[in-house]
């Protein structure tokens, strides 16, 4: 036995409103994704990330599912630069979506800004600083 991560699944209450969050994060998705109630997207080394709209798909497959009131999955999306995490994380507080804190330098060498997608799931954008 070999368990190994095949894919990361959101499940969220808005498939448009959840994509144009991701778009804004690098993510392309054909036009009718937009409208789908499951999309799949691969990433470079095979992990994919599914999206699932809460009731028309996550309860086909497990019909006793509930959605936490909060989201519970937290994704991080490394950038390349310090400046990097700055320019998206206004982007993204411009853009109307939540955010926690300003961009911040950890200790330990990495930049973070933290932002919230559309179902309350914790997006971290970090970048190490160079020494």
């Amino acid at each position: 036995m070999n368990p190994r991560p095949g894919f990361i699944c959101m499940v969220v209450d808005d498939m448009a409103r959840s994509l144009t969050f991701y778009r804004h994060l690098g993510f392309k998705f054909p036009p009718e994704a937009y409208g789908e109630i499951h999309v799949e997207l691969e990433l470079p080394g095979g992990l994919q990330i599914y999206w699932d709209c809460t009731k028309q798909w996550a309860n086909l497959y497990a019909p006793d599912y509930r959605p936490g009131p909060h989201g519970r999955v937290a994704l991080g999306f490394k950038v390349d630069s310090a400046g990097d995490v700055d320019a998206l994380f206004t982007k993204l507080k411009r853009l109307g979506y939540k955010v926690d804190r300003t961009p911040w330098d950890a200790p330990w060498g990495v930049r973070y800004a933290m932002v919230y997608d559309p179902d309350g799931n914790l997006v971290e954008i970090y970048s190490p600083r160079p020494p």
